[in-house]
């Protein structure tokens, strides 16, 4: 069964999470917005999710995390939980 580990930053609103994926890109660490936005307790950890197999988390985490380019910033993907940037930094098929 397909494994991967990712990151994500969790927050209310779609247009919260354009701002943040755009200072993102223009260089400021995932982790440390992670520690400051995400709503998700992950956030402590700057956002890191660890290790989990192919559907164990949302449907809309899995279609990314298990089909998308790795080690780039993704979303803002919207789940019952609210908007993500979700970065998948490793995975094993």
């Amino acid at each position: 069964m397909p494994t991967a580990s990712a990151r994500h930053i969790l927050v209310e609103s779609e247009s919260e999470c354009e701002e943040l994926k755009n200072r993102i890109a223009g260089g400021e660490s995932f982790a440390d917005i992670a520690k400051e936005y995400s709503k998700c307790p992950s956030g402590q950890n700057g956002g890191e999710l660890g290790e989990f197999s192919q559907g164990q988390m949302v449907p809309e985490f899995d279609k990314v995390v298990f089909n998308d380019e790795l080690n780039v910033v993704h979303g803002p993907i919207q789940t019952q939980f609210g908007y993500h940037l979700l970065e998948t930094t490793s995975r094993n098929d």
